[in-house]
Formats: C-alpha cells, structure tokens, sequence
C-alpha cells in the first residue's frame, strides 16, 4: 500500500520497486488528490496496479486504512512514497519474519538515504526474536487482520505519531513489533515534506 500525494516521480521509483518483487503482491496506490498527474502516470505506466484515487486530500493516515480495507492479502506492507525496495526480496525475506502469531508488525529495516547509511529497524542478529516498541512508517508490514480488528491508525492524528499510537494498542491486546532482517528499504527522504505540519 503506497498513499501518495503530488510526488509523482519518487512514486514511479516505489511502485517500480514493488512490481519487481520475488513474490506476487498486489500492489495498491491510494492517491490522496494529487493534482501533479500522480494518477494518470500510475495508469499509463503500471496498469498492472490497483489505483484508488480520492480527490480530496485526507491525509496518509487515513489512506493507509483505507489501503488495509481494500487490501484482499493477510499482510499488508506499507512503504511511503518517496522509498524503494532495495531489492527483488524484500517482501519475501520479511514474510519469514512473520512465524509467530504473537508478531502484529515486522519493522523492516531502512536506510534514510539522504541522511547517511545507518540500517534502522534491523534485528542485532539473524537468529533469535527481537522486540521493538514501534517502528517507522516507511518501512513496515503487519497482520492485517489484527491491524484491522484494533481499528487501525487513528486518522485524526492527520501526519505522524500513528504507528505509536497504534503499538501500545497493539500491545494491550499481546501483540508485538519484530525487528525484521530483510534487505533494507531505501527512504530518500522528500524535500518537500512541511516540517511545521508534522511537528
């Protein structure tokens, strides 16, 4: 599920990514009323895509859920629009990481691009279970089915904040955020985010 918003280009980037995966994905572009041809671009070029477009603008957070509604897979992996999978194996390797029913979110690892080459959210070692207490919206996949039986994102929040909002629900009802182990995702971090509308 990617919620774009007039970033046309970093998005062709994304969803380029998530066609190409070893697995078959339904990849689906909720475009939260872009007017930058955001989904004209998707239909010309990726027809293969699930495209709902809202003409509105009503924030990612409550696109995400929407995305998770519509969504006819068990897992839904969510990245924004301005990153990559960083390699065909990314959706696969991270659905291992799904083998307890305890695990609501895999937190999948992530480098901000444009920032340095930390690899965030990563598991300190391949064997073992290694809890988080939140994760990073670009870079995540969960249960759909727990997601959606706690209500998911709480849409009020409008930009940011949700994903720890929704892990202390998460927790409360005895799930958890694994640290995943996948090849990372690339965020390359948009310039054009409003810093005074996240804060």
């Amino acid at each position: 599920v990617i919620a774009p918003k007039n970033r046309k280009e970093d998005l062709r980037s994304a969803v380029r990514s998530a066609v190409k995966q070893s697995v078959p994905v339904e990849v689906l572009v909720i475009d939260d009323g872009s007017t930058d041809g955001t989904s004209a671009m998707i239909r010309a070029e990726y027809p293969q895509v699930r495209l709902v477009r809202d003409d509105q603008s009503r924030g990612y957070i409550r696109q995400r859920n929407r995305g998770a509604e519509l969504a006819s897979t068990p897992y839904i992996f969510s990245i924004d629009d301005d990153a990559t999978f960083s390699s065909p194996n990314v959706v696969e390797q991270t659905l291992h990481d799904f083998d307890d029913p305890r695990i609501g979110v895999v937190a999948i690892p992530f480098i901000n691009v444009n920032q340095d080459q930390i690899i965030r959210q990563r598991a300190p070692e391949e064997s073992g279970v290694f809890v988080l207490d939140s994760y990073i919206g670009t870079a995540h996949a969960l249960r759909r089915e727990v997601f959606l039986a706690l209500g998911g994102y709480k849409g009020g929040l409008i930009h940011q904040g949700e994903e720890s909002e929704f892990c202390i629900r998460m927790l409360e009802a005895g799930y958890h955020v694994r640290a995943g182990r996948s090849d990372p995702i690339h965020h390359f971090e948009s310039p054009r985010r409003i810093g005074d509308r996240m804060n």
